[in-house]
Parts: structure tokens; C-alpha cells; sequence
């Protein structure tokens, strides 16, 4: 098959916010870099980045410091972060805050000393999520994108998917990457000295998910495929507060951000009791996965909300209030019938964001040479739990570390690599096999996946649902490869495109159960009846899986405890009884 082929030094699969940076840091360091911004969508217009609303965690205040905020990541975490990459997190936001703000040209909201505002969010010891109102991804990634287009050198391809990672025909390294146009059907083969793997998480294999429905766990299906490790696997956030306007609408699932709790929203079930306490004594402010463990609870107690949820109730702060500082989500929840300011919303826990991830090092690189990873698709740095604003602070933090790496390692290892023709060939192909079978109903298989994920492999596991779980996957996926699409075209084919998203879903979703099956206790978003314990935190393992001969096999590692051991804290002891 004829496949065009294109020559890059830098090669950038995604354009949120580690993509965007990476390109803009790869540019500074050498503006002679040939560098490719590779997306599904449009530029700009897609990807988790510009969806997000919370802000951006930073330890800024004076009353702050970065040793808090590693601190309350790694507890938060449930002591399973990689704590280099943790500790590079909390220490980089600082400087990637002021980058934001007086080189990419952010405007984030301010106290009327002048300082940045920071507003509460859940499991944090000190309010630092700096934000613009609850708009703050879209502010983020439109000055991004200004400074991308000021710099007309970085190559653009939009509307193109990440079909394969490629080897170098020796196998000891990256060659390059195939990519599929979605506007024409064809292929193309980047080859690229230099590649990052940004592509996000999306875990929208879940009934209720926040991600849009183009986001399929397409970077942690290709890693799977080339045999590198993945860690953390059974990690899913759900964040507590997803927006349920019924099954009729994309709107269910979208998130309800955490602010809104940190602010002293209440939540109520389905009989107008406030019902927090009676699980965690930080009430409302506990961290995600208790929250949505407990919410999950009053729905199987059938103390439910009509679309079968619980409320958020914010109407005791003042509506005017409530209207000022949440617009965004006022008018979202307006748009769908409910009154946030003045009312009562349904909500439902949601599948939000994944921590699990390829198995990296702090500067970005993976166990396949001339390979980058960061973002959503990076494993180890949030562990079992990922705080509030934590997520768009990895992004930016890793993408620049990405972008800043990327050079001197192609100045280290220059030249093209020799692409296995025959893994071009055969992942062509595989790409291909809906055109060879009889039409099928991909819809129906993908709401098969929604829920067996949401019922078998969701908030709260066992070991016999999870055993359920891995053979619906199963089932699901064989009749996926026996099901084809009508429409031989491949131009503009979006049920071709629903086919490989569900793949890639599909193959994601079998990692998640298995892991989850690994994990006999139950810590942060992981959660099993039958393992209820959390374990000895002295003693803690991260699962990592692996894809050998076709199979997945799935292991333990310990966690290596670099800067502070479960039981120690790097606080000074009047700080840490504040």
C-alpha cells in the first residue's frame, strides 16, 4: 500500500497543554528544529486542556510552600506517586504559573493585594488553585495557540489520528509514527528523530465520562502494542460531581468542578439529606475518590435524584454569589434545565481522569529510545489519586520538560532511524480490517463497553465482577473484530473512526480489569469490597502491565520512597499542626 511519507526532527502526538508546550520550549532551544504538531481535531478546539475548569495548583502564598504541596500530592496519592516526578511537579508549577502569566500571556484571577487568587479544592492543606473564574483550560490553551500561530515555523497537522508507534527496524529504538488523515482515509508514515506522546487519557470506556467521546486511550493502546510498561493501570478518577441531565444528552457526565464543593457546596440524595458525614469528616471537602464512593453508595441504596443520582445544593451561599464566581457552570447547568445559583443539580460520579500511564522518567523519556511521554498519557505522578488542579499542572509542567530534552537528545543521537517496514505494513492493516468484514452495529458494542466498565469495573470492584467485567471485554471486542463498516469511502468516515476508538478502548479497558484484579487492597480511586484494607503504605507496590507475545502480563514494583516515607513529613512541625 502506498503510504506518503513525511520527515520531521520533533514529532508532538497531541494538542493540549503538554503538546502545546512542548512545541513552544522545543523552539526556544533551537528554532532550527523541524518541529509537527500532530492532532485528532483542531488545533486549539480539542483535546482535555481547554476543558478543564478547576485551575492550577502552585504553591505561591507565602503561608504555602512546595514541600505542602508535595506533601498533600503524595497523600493525596495514597503514597503510590513516583515521588521525583512529584516533587519535579510541585517545584516546576511555580515556574511554569509565572510563564504562563508573563511570557504566554494568561490572565488569571487576583486578590485585590495583587497576588494570584487561590481558591479551595478538595484534600488540600492550603487553598493554591490559581484559575480565570471556572474557565480556566480555555485561557490556557488559547494563549497557547497565539504563541503556536506567532511561530508559523512549527508544522501543523490536524484532523490526523496516531494510528501506530513505529520502530527502527533494529528495534532499538523509535522510527517515526503512522498517522491516519481523517479528512482523505489515507496514510502517512512521520518519521521523526524525536517523539512525545501526548495524546491525554479519556477514560469515556464509562457510562458517565467527562472527556469528549473522541478521546479513546489511543497513546496507552499504541505503548501497549510496542511492549512498553504501564503502571497504575486500575487508577481511574471519578470525579463526584458529573453533570446528570438524563441519557438524552452529551451533557451528562460533563464535570461540575470541584470548587464549587471547596466553596461549601452541600450535597444532598434523593430524600434532601445532606449525607457526607456519614462517611468522611472533611464532609464535602473530602478527596474525589471518597466523595464519589459515597455518592456511589446512596445510589445503590436507592436514595437517589430522579436521573438517579444526588444534588449538589449551592443556594445557600447566595445566588448572586454563586452566579459571580461560577458563571461558566451557571450558564452550563441553565442550559440544561437546572438552576446552580438558585437551585438544586443532579449529579453523578464520572469517569474524569486516568493516573495510570506509561512508566517514564522525571525528564520525560520512556524505556523506547528517542520516545517522550507526558501528560495524561504519563504514568506515576499523581499514584492512586490525582488532586484537583494537579492535572493541568502536569501537563504544562512535563510538556516544557519534554520540549527542552527533545532537542539535546536528537543533538545526542542524530540521524533518521530505518522504519520496520513490515510493522508499517501489518499496523496498515490492522487499521484496515473493518473494510474486509460484513457491517455491524458499533454502537450497540460500544454501549455494551459504557457498561460493563460502569457496573463491573467502576467505583467500587470485586473479584467477581471484575472476572464479569474481563469476559464482556472480551466478548465485546471479538465481535468488534468480526464487525466492519459499511461505507467503503474513507474520506471523512467517522464510523471508521468510532471502530478505532473503540479498539483502542476496548484494549485499555482489559489493562484497567486485570490491573484491578492485580491490586488485592483498596487505595485512592481503586476500591474493592472484597479488599477493603489499604495495605502497609511502608510496603507499597504500583502494579505495572505489559503486553508479551500478545498477552498481557501484569507485575508489582515497590514504590521507592526518594524524599519522605509513609509515617515522616518534609513540613516543619509548626506548619504541620496548623
Amino acid at each position: 500500500m502506498l503510504i506518503e511519507r513525511l520527515q520531521t526532527d520533533i514529532l508532538i502526538l497531541g494538542s493540549g497543554g503538554a503538546g502545546l508546550f512542548a512545541a513552544l520550549h522545543a523552539h526556544a532551544v533551537d528554532p532550527a528544529l523541524n518541529i509537527i504538531l500532530a492532532t485528532k481535531g483542531l488545533l486549539g478546539k480539542c483535546g482535555c486542556t481547554r476543558m478543564v475548569q478547576g485551575g492550577y495548583n502552585v504553591a505561591l502564598n507565602p503561608g504555602d510552600s512546595i514541600e505542602r504541596h508535595f506533601m498533600d500530592t503524595v497523600e493525596g496519592g495514597k503514597w503510590l506517586p513516583n515521588q521525583e516526578l512529584a516533587w519535579t511537579l510541585v517545584n516546576k508549577a511555580v515556574e511554569r504559573v509565572q510563564e504562563l502569566e508573563n511570557e504566554i500571556g494568561c490572565f488569571f484571577d487576583r486578590n485585590p493585594d495583587g497576588t494570584l487568587h487561590g481558591k479551595a479544592f478538595a484534600g488540600q492543606t492550603f487553598d493554591r488553585t490559581v484559575h480565570k473564574g471556572d474557565l480556566t483550560g480555555i485561557e490556557i490553551i488559547n494563549r497557547l495557540m497565539e504563541q503556536v500561530w506567532a511561530r508559523p515555523s512549527i508544522g501543523k497537522l490536524e484532523e490526523h489520528r496516531a494510528v501506530a508507534l513505529i520502530k527502527a527496524r533494529d528495534g532499538a529504538a523509535i522510527a517515526g509514527v503512522l498517522m491516519l488523515d481523517i479528512r482523505t482515509g489515507m496514510f502517512c508514515f512521520v518519521q521523526a528523530k524525536a517523539v512525545l506522546l501526548a495524546t491525554g487519557g479519556g477514560p469515556t470506556m464509562y457510562r458517565y465520562h467527562t472527556p469528549s467521546g473522541d478521546k479513546s486511550m489511543d497513546g496507552l493502546a499504541m505503548a501497549l502494542r510496542v511492549g512498553l510498561p504501564l503502571r497504575d493501570m486500575e487508577m481511574v478518577q471519578f470525579h463526584p460531581t458529573g453533570l446528570l441531565a438524563g441519557p438524552d444528552t452529551r451533557m451528562t457526565g460533563t464535570v461540575l468542578e470541584e470548587g464549587l464543593r471547596g466553596a461549601g457546596g452541600h450535597l444532598l440524595n434523593g430524600a434532601m439529606h445532606r449525607f457526607m458525614d456519614k462517611y468522611d469528616p472533611k464532609l464535602e471537602r473530602a478527596t474525589r475518590d471518597i466523595v464519589s464512593r459515597a455518592i456511589y453508595a446512596e445510589m445503590k441504596a436507592g436514595r437517589t435524584t430522579p436521573n438517579g443520582g444526588v444534588y449538589i445544593q449551592m443556594s445557600h451561599l447566595g445566588p448572586a454569589v454563586v452566579a459571580k464566581k461560577f458563571k461558566g457552570m451557571v450558564d452550563r447547568c441553565r442550559d440544561c434545565g437546572f438552576d446552580l445559583a438558585g437551585g438544586l443539580v443532579e449529579v453523578v460520579p464520572t469517569a474524569h481522569y486516568f493516573m495510570g500511564g506509561i512508566v517514564c522518567a522525571s525528564d520525560t523519556a520512556t524505556e523506547l529510545p528517542g520516545l517522550f511521554v507526558a501528560g495524561e498519557d504519563a504514568g506515576g505522578v499523581h499514584g492512586a489519586n490525582r488532586l484537583g488542579g494537579n492535572g493541568v499542572a502536569n501537563s504544562t509542567v512535563f510538556g516544557g520538560i519534554a520540549g527542552d530534552v527533545m532537542p539535546g537528545w536528537i543533538a545526542a543521537n542524530p540521524g533518521f532511524r530505518t522504519p520496520d517496514e513490515a510493522m508499517l505494513v501489518a499496523e496498515t492493516e490492522r487499521a484496515l480490517l473493518p473494510f474486509r468484514n460484513p457491517q455491524g452495529d458499533i454502537n450497540s458494542l460500544r454501549e455494551a463497553l459504557l457498561d460493563a466498565m460502569w457496573d463491573d469495573v467502576g467505583v467500587v470492584r470485586d473479584a467477581g465482577g471484575l472476572a464479569d467485567g474481563l469476559i464482556k471485554i472480551a466478548a465485546i471486542e471479538a465481535e468488534l473484530l468480526a464487525t466492519g463498516v459499511a461505507d467503503t469511502d474513507r474520506t471523512f468516515n467517522l464510523t471508521w473512526q468510532d471502530w478505532l476508538n473503540l479498539r483502542s478502548l476496548c484494549e485499555t479497558s482489559r489493562v484497567i480489569a486485570l490491573a484491578a484484579m492485580r491490586r488485592k487492597n483498596s487505595r485512592g480511586a481503586h476500591f474493592r469490597t472484597d479488599f477493603p484494607d489499604p495495605g502497609d503504605f511502608l510496603t507499597s507496590r504500583f502494579t505495572v502491565a505489559r503486553q508479551v507475545t500478545g498477552q498481557i502480563e501484569v507485575g508489582e514494583a515497590p514504590v521507592r520512597f526518594t524524599h519522605v516515607k509513609p509515617g515522616e513529613s518534609l513540613l516543619r512541625a509548626d506548619l504541620a499542626a496548623e
